[in-house]
């Protein structure tokens, strides 16, 4: 039986994972966990259920470990992670060969929505820790939110920032049509953040990205 194409959505190298970010992605993960300091790679895929195939050719060829299988409505995602940068970047090229891929046929990322809200109020604050997956965001915080597509583009986002200023990743969500995140910090360290997050953003590789040119974020 012919295999199905696999369309690349995004892969992304955490060089470096970050320890609130490590400790995000563990908290909400049914695979191993990660630590601070480990290399991850984390790939987006269409139609969802190509991860299987893909994550075996990653594990099957190099030294890592599985931190995440998702699937979802539309996508697939996986996780691998390890201490050996080398391992886990080979480990990427792994799955790009599985999927008949290379990492620029992924979709650059869209900024769907970027904002910054300066010293918010108390009961704001109770209503985002309500539902939040990483830390506690205070009354009198700055909150940094961030929407991008495809949904994979925020993992790079969260860790540029926490290695960029002191704030404090209170939600992080990775999959599905886009990706959301809720930093929170003072007024500096959010502008640093916001400064670091558009560095990397920006220079991500990829193809266009309907949704960046008012295609929307489904397509």
């Amino acid at each position: 039986m012919k295999k199905s194409p696999v369309q690349l959505r995004g892969l992304v190298i955490i060089d470096q994972m970050q320890p609130q970010f490590a400790a995000t992605i563990a908290a909400n993960s049914d695979g191993y966990f990660p630590i601070p300091g480990e290399t991850a790679c984390w790939v987006e895929v269409c139609p969802g259920i190509a991860v299987n195939r893909l994550l075996d050719a990653a594990l099957k060829g190099c030294d890592v470990k599985p931190g995440a299988m998702i699937l979802e409505r539309s996508y697939g995602t996986l996780e691998v992670h390890g201490p050996d940068q080398g391992q886990v970047r080979e480990a990427g090229e792994y799955v790009l060969k599985a999927a008949g891929q290379t990492r620029d046929d992924g979709l650059s990322p869209a900024v769907l929505s970027s904002e910054v809200v300066n010293q918010i109020d108390p009961h704001h604050a109770m209503m985002i820790n309500k539902s939040r997956s990483g830390m506690l965001v205070l009354g009198g915080d700055t909150l940094y939110t961030l929407e991008v597509n495809p949904a994979i583009w925020v993992l790079l986002a969260a860790n540029e920032a926490e290695k960029a200023a002191p704030i404090r990743i209170v939600s992080l969500e990775n999959n599905g049509a886009v990706g959301r995140m809720q930093l929170a910090g003072s007024d500096a360290a959010i502008e640093e953040a916001v400064r670091a997050v558009q560095r990397a953003l920006e220079g991500a590789p990829g193809r266009s990205n309907p949704a960046g040119e008012g295609g929307g974020a489904c397509f």
